[in-house]
Order: structure tokens, then sequence, then C-alpha cells
């Protein structure tokens, strides 16, 4: 039997004013170990005007690609958070979790590991104990790792998203019955327990966005480790076969190809953060 924590999680307000703890709940916070799972963390940008009054404020998460800069994605998004009062969270899948070779597992959900997007619901749950935010419906961006997370999570949990960002993913998961996980749809039930529902996608406002420059295949996992890729050569293939396969599917969304820009993810943030500022509540 494990002993039940006796300590509530404290909220900046907690806190009188000018207590240093402060600055570690404000701002660009620490690194926060999950309770439900250590080996898994989070980092968040809390604005200013943040307070416990008034409605909760919309959250923003942006995941991380293969390299796992989870705090350069936030310092790059702080500004935005800042001037559109909107607290950001950025999760930490640490590589080597499924094993000492494993750094894709949390881009295909892991069915026979850890459920990452079950983790990432379990960290929207836990900074709701510390920070007045909103849980039932969140805006999910990631690129490259990131994007592969961010749409395959959308087919599990399209009733959780308020708009999705899609941006640069190395492989994609086509709306495919004829396929299983991860190149098609065909076997999500057996793994996870739901159905993919195009239908449920279809009011969700999304965004595919990739650099025009981005043709390289260098950093691509192998073949042989994640099966064969079903839509592209790279990623502008990829992206646009996933964009033509929603649309088959009746999910609008919007591809927006960044001219001059390579696999750079500070490179298309202007477009993303555009996109997100139409769709985060006034």
């Amino acid at each position: 039997m494990t002993n039940e924590p006796t300590q509530r999680p404290l909220s900046p307000w907690d806190l009188p004013a000018g207590h240093p703890g402060i600055t570690f709940l404000t701002g660009k916070t620490a690194l926060f170990a999950l309770g439900d799972d250590p080996r898994f963390s989070y980092c968040l940008y809390v604005p200013r005007r943040h307070s416990p009054d008034g409605p909760p404020s919309p959250l923003v998460i942006a995941v991380h690609g293969t390299r796992r800069r989870v705090e350069t994605v936030r310092d790059a998004m702080a500004d935005f958070a800042e001037r559109h009062n909107c607290v950001l969270l950025c999760p930490l899948f640490p590589a080597g979790i499924a094993g000492p070779n494993d750094v894709d597992s949390y881009k295909l959900l892991s069915p026979d590991g850890f459920r990452a997007d079950e983790v990432l619901l379990s960290m929207v749950e836990e900074i709701a104990l510390r920070w007045h935010v909103r849980t039932d419906r969140f805006h999910l961006h990631g690129f490259s790792g990131g994007g592969q997370f961010a749409h395959r999570f959308a087919y599990l949990h399209p009733d959780r998203l308020a708009s999705l960002s899609v941006g640069a993913p190395g492989r994609v998961t086509l709306i495919d019955p004829t396929k299983t996980w991860w190149q098609g749809t065909a076997d999500v039930e057996k793994h996870f327990g739901v159905q993919v529902d195009p239908a449920a996608l279809r009011d969700l406002p999304v965004q595919f966005v990739i650099g025009a420059q981005d043709t390289g295949t260098a950093d691509f996992a192998p073949v042989d480790s994640l099966g064969p890729a079903p839509a592209g050569r790279n990623r502008i293939e990829n992206v646009n076969a996933l964009h033509a396969n929603w649309q088959d599917h009746g999910v609008s969304s919007r591809l927006d190809t960044v001219a001059d820009v390579a696999h750079d993810q500070f490179g298309v943030l202007p477009v993303v953060r555009e996109f997100l500022a139409a769709h985060l509540a006034p």
C-alpha cells in the first residue's frame, strides 16, 4: 500500500505577495513531475494576470518533437500566452520510456506500452488543482513528433479539443479502415477502446502547417522500426496526404505552407499563433 499525499498543490494566490515560491508558479514555471506517474513531467507559462476569479483561463498545449526541447517550445510561446491571457502547458515525454532505444512511442500513443494520450489528460487534470484553467476542452498544437501525437490524439479524444494544429508530422495515420494502427484506423477499438468517428472532428477548427522547404528525410525514424509509411516520402507529402484524407471524410481544415522555411518549428510558429489566436475565447 502506498501512502496518499497529504499536501495539496499550492496555487500562486495561496502565497503572500513577494513570496519566492510565486516565481515557480507564474511566468515560466519550473518542471513538475506528474503525480500519477513521475516518469513524465511538464512546464507551463502562466500569465501575470492569471487569478482564481472569473471564468477559467483557456488552455493551450504545445507538444515537443523528437529532440524534446520542451522549455524552448514553452519560451517561444510565452509572449503569446501573456498577450492572450491563456495558460500554456508543455508536456515532456522522455526518451527511453518503452525501452533503452525508444524515441517514438509517445508519437504513436504506444498502445502496447504507456498511453501517452492518457498521460496528457492526467497532466490537464493535475494542473487544474493548482491553476484556474479550463479542462473540458483545450487547444492542441504539435510539431514534427508532436504533430504525430496531436492528430492521433484527435482520433481518440475529439471531444476534448477546442482547436487542433498539426505541424510537419514525419509519419501520419490516415482514416483508413483497411490498415491497422498506426498506418490506419482498422483496429483502434482493439487498442484504445474507442472507434474513430470522422463526424466528431467536423466541427473542430483544424490547421495543418508545413515549411515549403521541409523536404529532408535524414532524421526520419528507420522504416523497419515503425513499419512502412502509408502516405508520403517526406513531410510535405505526408501533411498533404493527411489533409486530403480528412477532407475526403468531411473534416474541413486549413493547410498553411510557409515560404522559405524547412523543418523548423519556430519558422512556422507565427502562422500557428495566428491560427490559435483566432480560436481562443475572448
